[in-house]
């Protein structure tokens, strides 16, 4: 079967008869449904009905997409019966069944030994097997190794559907670029990579993208050259942190500001600006562990991304054991002090918990026999207690601390007046992102 692509003759012809259906509503998909839904009809799918409902209601408590611009972007009933422009959420399978584009955008984690964990991918590539028809296509966006969405998805929704790729159907790679939290480099200013199975449906998938992408597109020639390009980038900046980090941890041995050397080192034009501190979330954090697993089943042995990926796992327990020495030094007794950690998310602005490495610091303290109380505004605490099973403050609620450690760079810390926190003058104040900025500080990164 050729796939007629004579609608793409100019870059000006519109794409006509195009209805999406966007498997996953979470911080990619529902940026990228609401955008796609400036100019065709969405359909997004979730199987969690309470998120569906949420969205719905015009409400997205990720804050990816403001209120007011969901609410703009809604349709009351599927718009792909009647070919009109918006978006539409259910979790209901059969309201997707008459799209024609389906993307896959759920998480891609790892499990508990750092092994990659596709089941979610798998899921959801059974889902569009079920609803796929003849000509469509499925572009896949969630960060995988290479390989991952011809040798272990397509097989899934062939099937399921009956179907065979680049015959009855044809599949893309496109990988996602969201930032969480960032509202200057949202979904249409960042540039995107687009992939297809074959030629024609390369074209056909960035000339997709392209149509909403304001930054423009890049067509890798085949769907490995994109999943590997995007593997990489993340692989890239956790190798870059993971050396600043094994500098912050020479340079304290040194005692030596380590913030002060990365400015002095700055003032050359082609130094990195990479900095120490925590790395979590659902990307630096885990993809780098995919390219690992594929190395290794080709036979070699990654050195340089598991050797950053181990040290950056253990900044938590080192964050800890830095502030208890320095409770020790200032004659605190550590067992049964009363410490508050400033920030629970796994960045700074944004409520996002996935993967945050705050919670290696709580574990650790808690090892100690500290009494660890934690504060985040960003945070909802009900997310926090059912992902980690930890209780957080809503507000802070006039106790004072043997120590303070400002872990995620709010800004809304900056109103916080640390002095009035303080159990008495020897309390430890430990900076993890070097944010606060006063003479008060005993310890940061």
């Amino acid at each position: 079967m050729v796939l007629d692509i004579s609608w793409a003759i100019t870059m000006n012809e519109p794409l006509n008869n195009i209805r999406i259906g966007i498997i996953g509503l979470g911080y990619v998909g529902l940026p990228l449904a609401r955008l796609f839904a400036t100019k065709y009809p969405v359909v997004g799918f979730d199987v969690n009905n309470a998120r569906v409902q949420e969205l719905m209601h015009g409400h997205d408590h990720t804050l990816e997409v403001s209120d007011d611009i969901l609410r703009s972007s809604l349709v009351k009933e599927n718009p792909c019966s009647g070919g009109t422009v918006g978006l539409f959420c259910s979790s209901d399978i059969t309201e997707i069944k008459a799209c024609n584009i389906y993307i896959v955008t759920v998480p891609t984690p790892v499990d508990k030994n750092n092994r990659p964990d596709l089941t979610p991918l798998k899921k959801a590539s059974d889902t569009v097997g079920r609803v796929i028809s003849q000509g469509d296509i499925v572009i896949y966006e969630s960060t995988v190794y290479p390989g991952a969405t011809e040798e272990d998805c397509i097989p899934v929704v062939e099937n399921v559907s009956g179907l065979r790729l680049n015959e009855d159907f044809f599949a893309g790679y496109s990988p996602e670029r969201i930032n969480p939290g960032d509202k200057e480099h949202t979904v249409e200013k960042i540039k995107k990579v687009t992939s297809g199975s074959t030629p024609e449906t390369g074209l056909k998938v960035d000339m997709l993208y392209r149509s909403v992408i304001t930054a423009g597109t890049h067509l890798a020639p085949t769907i490995k050259v994109a999943e590997a390009a995007k593997v990489i980038e993340n692989s890239q900046r956790d190798i870059n942190i993971a050396f600043m980090n094994e500098l912050a941890k020479i340079f304290n041995l040194m005692n030596i500001d380590t913030d002060a050397v990365l400015q002095a080192a700055g003032s050359k034009w082609n130094f990195l600006p990479f900095k120490p501190g925590l790395v979590g979330g659902h990307c630096i954090g885990v993809d780098p562990y995919y390219l690992a697993q594929k190395a290794q089943e080709y036979g070699y042995h990654p050195e340089i991304i598991l050797a950053g990926r181990r040290l950056n796992d253990g900044m938590g327990k080192f964050v800890a054991a830095e502030v208890v020495k320095l409770m020790i030094r200032k004659d605190h007794i550590v067992n049964g002090a009363k410490v508050l950690i400033l920030g629970i998310t796994f960045k700074e602005n944004c409520p996002d918990i996935r993967n945050t490495k705050v919670v290696d610091i709580v574990h650790e303290l808690k090892n100690y026999g500290i009494d660890v109380e934690i504060y985040d505004p960003w945070a909802k605490p009900a997310d926090v207690r059912h992902e980690y099973g930890i209780d957080i403050l809503t507000e802070l609620n006039g106790n004072h601390y043997s120590a303070i450690i400002l872990a995620v760079a709010h800004e809304r810390f900056r109103e916080i007046n640390i002095e009035c926190l303080k159990l008495h003058h020897k309390c430890v104040i430990y900076d993890v992102k070097n944010f606060i900025h006063t003479a008060s500080v005993d310890g940061t990164l």
